[in-house]
């Protein structure tokens, strides 16, 4: 039996779609191996959203090269689709694929076994226009499961090669989005997250179907208890989205909604498509909605010409908005967008500081959010054992709101839904007592005279 080990770099939607490419290569009769062993085939998922993803993915490359020389090391991913012929001229790469036509690895593994001809098979992502059906029916070791709804962006912001690497956004279609629903649900995961590059830019290339038609739809699929969307952007929560955060009972009270920045001239420079107003206007309507909704952001600090006046606008606007937690990035070059090119580039140290006083900002807020949920009583689904302290006889694992809790719980509990009360908050974790797990057979129903 051929062994096969896979590596990936980058986010979310990588390791989705690693876990898509197993699934092609366990049907073809293969068996995973760790990385770090000795396998037939390696398989590296690279990533290029900064110069450093570049650096790491060539180093992992070379890693995969040196652990077994006659294997065959197959490269796909952001990297390879924006450099490829960079990737190729690595020694001992054989087969470099880009980010569309991963269903044809397995082919493209025997074909290079047959004629050892070095197999290059990027094509022009900017042409594409369909989404590439990648199905991940069972993950191998979570107990939520990540659904891709979505592929490519069109935004082009400033700082971002992402569309240069994942082409323009391409909508996957709702019966396949569905299908693959349920399947998750027959595998026995109780949530779903939805993922994509551009997750609620979904149906922005249908006719008359868009995100909250969908969240409808998966609001429908029995079994399903929570439904958490990966992440969206301020312009994309409309009144309908808001509609049914609001009136589902599936969907998690936990938004990522990118921010960057929380000043309107480096937003312009950055080239995203709202203002602060605008920005605080949405939060201010889904706080309205749903009052107690966990709000996740990301924040770029040092972005080029970025002021010290317009990073303390940023810090206050944060803590106004009373965010939950804060994923705080320094600016990074990225060769290649026009950001690279600006002239007024941050040295390094501001950004560092700038880096450190959000991240301070980020852990009161968290406990700030967390505090209020203290006596209240949540539905938690275990995931491991507590890593601070595995002894403890503790599992972790996320309330709907996003809410890292642990309590004491047993490896039978993983992956069920659980009654928690809260009893003590700290800044990453709250800690809570087990209740009840959740009785999932459907009590009859007492029928009236």
């Amino acid at each position: 039996m051929s062994r096969v080990a896979f590596h990936t770099l980058g986010c979310k939607v990588n390791s989705y779609e690693t876990e898509a490419m197993w699934q092609l290569f366990q049907q073809a009769g293969y068996q995973k191996v760790d990385f770090e062993q000795e396998a037939d085939v390696y398989l590296i998922n690279t990533c290029t959203v900064t110069n450093t993803g570049d650096k790491k993915s060539r180093q992992i490359i070379r890693r995969a090269v040196r652990q077994n020389p006659d294997a065959v090391i197959a490269v796909t991913g952001c990297y390879a689709q924006t450099s490829p012929a960079e990737v190729a001229a690595i020694p001992g790469v054989d087969i470099v694929v880009g980010t569309q036509g991963r269903d044809q690895l397995v082919g493209y593994v025997d074909q290079f076994r047959q004629e050892r001809l070095p197999i290059n098979a990027v094509g022009n992502i900017m042409k594409q226009r369909e989404y590439e059906e990648l199905e991940v029916p069972t993950f191998s070791d979570r107990t939520r499961a990540s659904l891709k709804i979505q592929e490519g962006c069109n935004n082009f912001c400033t700082f971002c090669i992402i569309p240069w690497a994942k082409g323009l956004s391409r909508s996957r279609k709702p019966e396949n989005v569905l299908a693959q629903a349920h399947q998750l649900v027959e595998a026995d995961y109780k949530e779903i997250v939805l993922t994509g590059i551009h997750t609620g830019g979904y149906g922005d290339d249908f006719e008359d179907y868009k995100l909250a038609d969908l969240l409808w739809d998966l609001d429908r699929v029995e079994g399903l208890k929570r439904i958490r969307i990966s992440s969206i952007e301020a312009s994309q929560v409309n009144e309908k989205v808001i509609e049914v955060l609001n009136a589902s009972e599936k969907m998690c009270r936990h938004l990522h909604i990118p921010l960057q920045a929380g000043d309107n001239e480096v937003l312009k420079r950055m080239r995203r498509k709202y203002t602060v107003e605008e920005y605080r206007e949405t939060i201010r309507q889904l706080h309205e909605a749903m009052p107690n909704l966990a709000i996740t952001t990301d924040v770029i600090v040092g972005f080029p010409g970025e002021t010290d006046e317009q990073f303390e606008n940023g810090l206050r606007f944060v803590e106004e908005l009373g965010m939950y937690q804060l994923h705080v990035f320094p600016y990074s070059k990225r060769t290649g967008t026009p950001a690279a090119r600006m002239t007024d580039q941050v040295p390094e140290n501001i950004k560092n500081e700038r880096v450190r006083k959000f991240i301070e900002l980020s852990k009161r807020l968290q406990l700030q959010y967390s505090k209020q949920f203290v006596g209240d009583v949540l539905e938690v689904i275990p995931e491991r054992p507590y890593k601070e302290d595995p002894t403890s006889g503790l599992y972790m694992g996320y309330a709907d709101n996003y809410l890292q809790v642990a309590f004491p719980a047993t490896e039978e509990m993983i992956g069920k839904v659980c009654k928690v009360k809260i009893d003590q908050a700290e800044a990453d974790y709250v800690f809570g007592s087990f209740v009840r797990i959740i009785d999932e057979v459907p009590r009859p129903a007492v029928l009236s005279n």
